[in-house]
């Protein structure tokens, strides 16, 4: 059909010209706005199907995570070997997997509990299913000293039944050597091998940064070796921090080198750990083998030839695929052997990660989260005894007192309370031991930082750099302050370190009168000062050396209990839908693209800098109370960053809040 609006081919323009189109009867009445509210409504209406049909999705995907996500309580093959994957940190208390991070596609370290690892061993040592254990350390961040030395000693007991224990990593930390020490075969790619850091290491002062902006840290603190404060007071370690710093590090390592030496004798480990370099150079520049020839490591090979290795033991998955193994995952494992419950309870309530003031998610020690669980094993009749278990490097002081008066609540009704340190139970952590009837803690475990500070920074002289000043009223010497825009007042300067100076004087009381020593004595080994366990049992802070399993025993005896008894754990654990999102992690092509290897190793010791520096900013900023902290006691904590609390109380809690 011929468009009637065309050119016809004797106009001028000729057959191919734009078509032009007439004008029609109406076009000049004016246009409906009837149209554009319909539209706005049908798009509404679009919007609200497609989102019920997102979130409808959403509840699927998540219904059928929660379901495929859980441990099987089913073992995947009739026998095996027991394949423990460390892939991030081992904690006492894994943390609540952070929902944005997972779901925006974050980093958010992996960590596997402690006492899994250690039930799963012994449990497999007795057990035929298991016929070797594999450690998989490729992916190993570390834990604390005494959680690791732990795991060496199940270890042990697998090896006491004379059942293989194989580890394999491309490259081994101090971390990882050590529980691979103890294994009966040693395996490392050839382009890895062994390099030993041992503690130490270097942390970010703020001093000089601070000065150029013009922002000051009004610093209140007790203890001359309080150091929690110094990177915002100087641009360097002082010479009390740096020496107590030093002794305690020196009886980690120590401690190390004589786990180590034990699990393996025959290696050349003083040599090697005193010239590594040397060491790889007489080698050809060959690390793996310059660990081979000092006998730390036993095979060199690939993971298809460890992982043939292991089938040659435990059997191959699959005859075509002779480099697949019959494995038995931790987490299955752990699913289908409970520990038993035999005999009476003994109430354990875990103080892990900062103590902080309210409620707090696992990993995080609420103070009003930890008290409520205290109350709730005080109130069970079956419960026997409590002990408190503490990796904590301390935090709030009203948190801590929380935690304090909880135990006392629970000492009323008769019950004996006994605390199991494990790597850090210092400040705050030991402020939470004080009610103790008896401490047990490792030689490694760290103690102490008995001292107490607040901060609050001010910002008048950064606001001069740009010409802004403040000026105002007052009615009392207090009027407005802390102003941290025109500067903090000598009386308000005054009324702050009071406040904590009183708090450090009830510190050192508790302790002096919980550890039955003068308070002189007590003055003397306290100024905020770190401890390693040995010297902490010297000092009588602690009352003897043992783990978990020994101050149980000591509880049950204090209980007068006849008979098994076992742990009964008082600790929210993580929700199901966090589960979910931990299970679902990575994907397997993304896990086995995650950093091994040195350099894998050193990129993510830098993210673990930059968590660092966010938390010193945090405590910066955002500090609500007094703390009984220590701060370079993290260093010996899984690295992994914790949430905050729900609420904060107290002095600076409402000074912190004024400023908001």
């Amino acid at each position: 059909m011929t468009d009637t609006t065309a050119n016809t081919p004797n106009d001028p323009a000729g057959p191919w010209a734009i078509p032009v189109r007439r004008p029609l009867p109406g076009d000049d009445k004016p246009k409906s706005t009837t149209s554009f509210p319909r539209k706005v409504w049908k798009l509404l209406v679009a919007i609200k199907d497609a989102l019920a049909l997102i979130f409808l999705l959403l509840f699927f995907v998540v219904l059928f995570g929660l379901l495929a996500g859980r441990p099987n309580a089913g073992l995947p093959v009739s026998e095996g070997a027991l394949l423990i994957e460390l892939d991030g940190v081992v904690s006492e208390q894994p943390a609540e997997v952070d929902t944005f991070t997972a779901l925006s596609g974050g980093n958010q370290l992996r960590e596997i509990r402690v006492r899994d690892i250690v039930h799963a061993l012994e449990s497999a040592a007795d057990d035929k299913r298991v016929t070797s254990v594999v450690l998989d350390l490729d992916r190993f961040l570390g834990g604390g000293q005494v959680s690791l030395a732990e795991i060496g000693a199940a270890v042990d007991k697998v090896r006491a039944k004379k059942k293989p224990v194989l580890a394999f990593a491309t490259a081994y930390t101090t971390d990882s050597y050590q529980i691979a020490s103890h294994a009966s075969e040693i395996w490392a790619d050839s382009i890895g091998g062994v390099a030993i850091a041992g503690p130490g290491g270097s942390r970010l002062y703020y001093k000089g940064l601070m000065d150029r902006l013009g922002i000051t840290a009004n610093i209140y603190r007790v203890g001359t070796f309080k150091s929690a404060v110094e990177p915002f007071l100087r641009g360097d370690q002082s010479p009390e921090a740096k020496e107590a710093n030093l002794a305690y590090a020196s009886v980690l390592w120590d401690n190390w080198l004589t786990d180590v030496k034990k699990a393996r004798p025959a290696a050349k480990i003083d040599a090697y750990i005193a010239d590594t370099a040397g060491a790889v150079r007489a080698a050809g520049n060959d690390l793996s083998k310059a660990s081979f020839d000092a006998g730390l490591i036993d095979k060199l090979g690939s993971r298809m030839a460890f992982n043939t290795r292991v089938a040659e033991i435990s059997g191959a998955y699959d005859d075509s695929k002779p480099w697949e193994y019959n494995a038995i995952p931790l987490e299955n494992w752990v699913a289908a052997n409970p520990p038993e419950l035999k005999g009476s309870a003994i109430a354990v309530v875990p103080v892990v990660g900062e103590i902080v003031d309210g409620e707090a998610p696992t990993g995080t020690a609420g103070g009003t989260t930890v008290a409520q669980h205290i109350l709730d094993a005080a109130s069970d009749s079956s419960t026997k005894a409590i002990v408190l278990r503490v990796d904590s490097p301390g935090g709030s002081v009203l948190a801590s007192e929380e935690i304090r008066q909880a135990l006392l609540a629970a000492k009323a009704k008769k019950l004996p309370i006994v605390v199991s340190m494990a790597n850090v139970a210092a400040s705050g952590g030991y402020w939470v031991a004080t009610p103790a009837d008896r401490i047990f803690a490792e030689p490694e475990t760290i103690t102490g930082s008995i001292g107490v500070f607040g901060i609050l920074p001010s910002f008048d002289q950064a606001l001069a750099k740009i010409g802004v000043t403040a000026d105002g009223i007052a009615t009392t010497p207090l009027s407005g302050q802390p102003d941290v825009f025109g500067g903090v007042n000598d009386e308000f300067n005054a009324l702050a370190q009071a406040s904590v100076e009183d708090i450090y004087a009830r510190f050192t009381g508790l302790v002096a009168k919980s550890r039955k020593q003068p308070l002189e004595k007590v003055r003397a080994i306290a100024e905020g000062r770190v401890w390693a366990g040995g010297t902490a049992r010297q000092l009588g802070l602690i009352d003897q050396f043992g783990g978990l399993p020994d101050a149980l025993a000591a509880a049950a005896k204090l209980a007068k209990v006849d008979g098994d008894f076992h742990a009964k754990y008082y600790e929210d654990e993580p929700s199901e839908f966090s589960k979910m999102l931990a299970s679902w992690g990575k994907s397997e092509e993304e896990a086995a693209a995650a950093p091994r290897g040195w350099f894998g190793i050193a990129a993510m010791n830098r993210q673990l800098t930059e968590q660092r520096l966010m938390q010193d900013m945090a405590m910066l900023t955002q500090s609500g109370s007094v703390q009984a902290a220590c701060l370079d006691c993290r260093g010996y904590l899984p690295a992994v960053p914790r949430p905050g609390a729900a609420e904060a109380k107290g002095f600076f809690a409402t000074v912190a809040l004024l400023l908001k």
